[in-house]
């Protein structure tokens, strides 16, 4: 047996998961957190079951140590699931990464020059791919970025209408994001409906604490929400989404913020916690329930701003095949995507509210049968598509 080990690095925490190389089930998983905190977290679920302990983890090579010693004492072993390759999930890839690709010192030095452009989050994950590296300095490190399955977008879709030279010399341009669980969700999709992937015009709707829509075409990404950045596009739950940028102009003049200042309130305190008060979309919908005006408000804004893409996909598509939800916000909110799709007959959906209010992990139709748009909730797995991604890029590289 042999495996790949994925891994979603964070500046202070890094998540990982063993998946088997051929039979894709998930071996082990777990969360290293509090990382350079006096009261460091190693959370392991292996065969039997899951363990927590505290521990000091000054840095990120010592959380990979602590993961190699969980891995050694409450499995599964690593001896007996030798590592075929260690997938990182790298957020930004700009222009240059449009595939899974082997890490080399060259790799390293582009992942941190894109870092201006998500400064969040590449140097965090370059941070894992280095520590991983130290623990595994002979096992192949493949970098997957979420940008990747959006360099089939058309010029454009991707040119923001702003000074083009400026633009180019500071790589102002529109990215898109999610593009792993993007490209995961629609070939499950269509492998699900037993159609062919290149036939089908589908759009899937990502909704999380992030979100984002994307139109794909025959397998391709033609259209998504989000762009230079995550932040344009959908509303989220601490992010705006789509806003008039005189906005930012106009609140640096009269309400003094600087650059800062807006960064951290489009960032972290827009979306629905901005709107409510609740950055959980549970916490929302309890509250619209309960009469809260301005709970309710944030889920028409939401609902407004999703059937707002929609419509917009659909006429870029020339029509549409699939509709799919997916992520934690569209997999388990029957009543967001009821109100998303209510009044949407016009484009041929209809939902069937039986099949939308049931419960159920796997993929499945919740469409009526006389729908002319097959819409579907399915799960995403953004770590099984990083396996897989990471299996093809070591393969091709040998050769075999």
């Amino acid at each position: 047996m042999s495996a790949v080990l994925v891994v979603n690095s964070g500046s202070s925490s890094f998540k990982y998961q063993l998946i088997d190389s051929e039979t894709e089930q998930s071996l082990a998983s777990g969360l290293v957190e509090r990382i350079g905190e006096p009261n460091g977290r190693m959370t392991h679920r292996g065969p039997d079951g899951t363990t927590e302990r505290e521990l000091e983890i000054p840095d990120h090579t010592a959380g990979f140590r602590a993961m190699l010693d969980a891995f050694a004492s409450e499995g599964p072993s690593l001896d007996d699931n030798p590592l075929d390759a260690v997938g990182h999930r790298v957020v930004h890839g700009g222009k240059r990464f449009f595939e899974p690709t082997i890490v080399t010192p060259l790799v390293e030095i582009n992942i941190e020059d894109l870092s201006d452009l998500a400064p969040l989050h590449n140097p965090a994950n370059l941070q894992g791919i280095r520590a991983a590296k130290k623990a595994f300095p002979d096992v192949p490190h493949v970098a997957v970025f979420d940008t990747a399955f959006h360099q089939t977008l058309e010029p454009a879709a991707y040119t923001y209408a702003i000074d083009a030279g400026l633009a180019d010399r500071h790589r102002v341009r529109r990215y898109g994001f999610h593009g792993t669980s993007h490209k995961y969700v629609s070939e499950t999709a269509a492998a699900f409906l037993g159609r062919p992937l290149g036939e089908l015009k589908q759009i899937v709707l990502h909704l999380g604490n992030g979100a984002s829509a994307c139109a794909i075409d025959g397998g391709r990404s033609v259209e998504t929400s989000m762009g230079m950045t995550p932040l344009e596009g959908l509303v989220m739950g601490t992010r705006s989404g789509d806003l008039d940028p005189a906005v930012l102009i106009h609140l640096a003049r009269r309400a003094h913020l600087s650059t800062d200042d807006l960064d951290e309130l489009l960032n972290r305190r827009s979306g629905l916690l901005g709107l409510s008060g609740r950055g959980d979309m549970r916490d929302v919908r309890t509250a619209a329930n309960g009469g809260d005006e301005q709970a309710r408000l944030a889920l028409d804004v939401t609902v407004h701003r999703l059937k707002h893409y929609l419509g917009a996909y659909t006429a870029l598509l020339g029509g549409l095949d699939v509709l799919t939800f997916t992520a934690g916000v569209g997999e388990n909110d029957a009543a967001l995507r009821a109100e998303v799709l209510s009044g949407l007959e016009v484009l041929g959906i209809r939902l069937d509210p039986e099949r939308n209010a049931a419960s159920s992990r796997g993929a499945r139709v919740i469409s009526a049968d006389d729908s002319a748009v097959t819409v579907l909730v399915v799960p995403t797995d953004e770590e099984l598509e990083i396996s897989r991604q990471s299996l093809q890029a070591v393969r091709e590289s040998t050769g075999g």
